[in-house]
């Protein structure tokens, strides 16, 4: 494996396969000394780069492994496939991460302080989590639906 480090951006180069398992899931395993050059924890908050695409996401831990997941957005905007061999730049995002809250959706919080209170204590991906089903929908009752279930959610944690 090559191994490039500019430490005074935090940031890493490393050429790997992307790595599938089950039928969808594909990601890109990160070497220890990356994560450790990093400095910042076992799960640091990374920019990804591969192929003039870049992502934001996070290191995990997945049976022993510092993995990093690609979805099938970032696959097919980067141009790449599971089982390809790819040039990897990760680099500490120190960058505060927020979520958009869509406004029908805070108008909804604003009306129920447990649910608002349970949704601010929750971590940013819990937070896209939540907020992603409601962009997705495609119609406005299903939108509807959606924030009523997410907000029964919230009061019920």
């Amino acid at each position: 494996m090559r191994l490039e480090s500019w430490v005074h951006t935090q940031r890493m180069r490393f050429r790997t396969v992307l790595e599938t398992s089950g039928t969808t899931a594909t990601g890109i395993r990160v070497p220890p000394e990356v994560v450790d050059e990093l400095a910042a924890g076992k799960r640091p908050a990374v920019n990804v780069t591969i192929n003039d695409y870049t992502w934001r996401t996070s290191v995990a831990v997945m049976g022993g492994a510092f993995m990093v997941g690609v979805s099938a957005q970032a696959r097919e905007r980067a141009g790449v496939a599971g089982g390809d061999e790819v040039d990897v730049d990760i680099e500490l995002d120190t960058e505060a991460r927020e979520v958009v809250i869509p406004e029908d959706f805070a108008q909804a919080l604003s009306q129920d302080a447990v649910a608002a209170a349970a949704f601010e204590a929750a971590s940013y991906s819990n937070k896209r989590r939540l907020i992603i089903p409601i962009d997705d929908a495609k119609t406005p009752e299903t939108r509807q639906r959606r924030i009523q279930k997410t907000i029964a959610g919230l009061r019920d944690e």
